[in-house]
């Protein structure tokens, strides 16, 4: 019997391996992203709430083109106040569905 190993073997098993980290580090990835667009969905919505607070009682008249423009605002800075850590949510979420991926074989 013959016990030998031959190189291109070795390969071949390092590569399936650290194609399934890089696999998971993609799914985590893409997880970390989803849950910060989740995020930034939810606080875009808190701000539709806390707007539709506010009379607008002034002297000129909101046009669409104002609403349009604060609405495309309002997102924007949901997604500026989601990035990194945001207010909790995305990261709460991340670190909670990370475990699925991780223990994946």
């Amino acid at each position: 019997m013959d016990f030998s190993i031959h190189p291109n073997n070795l390969n071949s098993i390092s590569t399936r391996t650290s194609a399934g980290k890089d696999d998971k580090e993609r799914q985590l990835n893409r997880l970390r992203e989803s849950t910060r667009e989740f995020e930034a969905i939810y606080v875009n919505e808190m701000f539709k709430a806390m707007r539709k607070t506010v009379p607008e009682d002034g002297i000129f008249k909101t046009s669409k083109t104002e609403e349009m423009f604060r609405d495309m605002m309002d997102m924007e800075l949901a997604r500026e106040t989601a990035k990194g850590d945001g207010i909790g949510i995305g990261k709460a979420m991340y670190d909670q569905m990370k475990e699925t991926i991780e223990n994946k074989r």
